[in-house]
């Protein structure tokens, strides 16, 4: 098979090789957040927010997965879940209501998978200084709801550098790290049909 430019298994990091795999995925998904607005309004925030939330519960069990705690530090601690529901609250939204339930079960996690998914959402944590002026601008902050947009204690660069070494580390086969690629597709994917169904642009409403 012939390998062209862009791509992905010219790249030696698989955090690239994902990053290059699912970049078309990742610039639909950011001018369709871009064209809903989320930051016009407290109540277009609070649809964004829902959908974080959404997300975030589906993929919960990764977090507390011993495998996975192995592989990547600090995972459950860095877990944002907690976090949005305090925003939620914040913002007088029922943190209980969620559409599905996890998504992974612990009995049959695929840890290739799991890893894709892990990956990305690590990744949105790196725009989140942009999204946290943002809603500043609505009156939230740090401590009111806009909690899940804080960086890390050590930093954003730093906890994404850790991060990316211990993903880059994970030993894995030619095919397990295709399951990774497609982890990370789906994760994205998902995020798109929250964002295409909860948050539809201003203009359609």
């Amino acid at each position: 098979m012939t390998v062209v430019e862009g791509d992905p298994r010219l790249e030696t990091s698989r955090v690239k090789r994902l990053v290059t795999a699912t970049s078309g995925q990742h610039e639909r998904l950011d001018a369709s957040i871009r064209a809903a607005q989320p930051f016009a309004n407290r109540e277009r925030y609070g649809c964004l927010l829902k959908i974080q939330h959404q997300f975030h519960h589906e993929l919960d069990t990764l977090n507390v997965e011993s495998r996975l705690s192995q592989l990547i530090p600090n995972l459950a601690d860095e877990a944002r879940l907690r976090l949005i529901e305090q925003d939620l609250l914040d913002l007088g939204l029922d943190p209980a209501v969620v559409i599905t339930e996890p998504r992974f079960d612990s009995a049959s996690i695929d840890v290739p998978t799991a890893l894709g998914w892990l990956c990305v959402a690590e990744g949105s944590k790196l725009g989140a200084a942009i999204l946290l002026n943002w809603a500043k601008a609505l009156g939230l902050s740090e401590t009111f709801g806009a909690r899940h947009l804080a960086a890390a204690p050590e930093g954003r660069g730093l906890r994404w550098k850790t991060f990316t070494a211990a993903f880059d580390a994970v030993e894995l086969s030619d095919a397990e790290d295709e399951r990774v690629i497609a982890g990370g597709r789906a994760a994205f994917s998902r995020f798109q049909e929250l964002v295409d169904t909860f948050l539809a642009p201003t203009s359609q409403q």
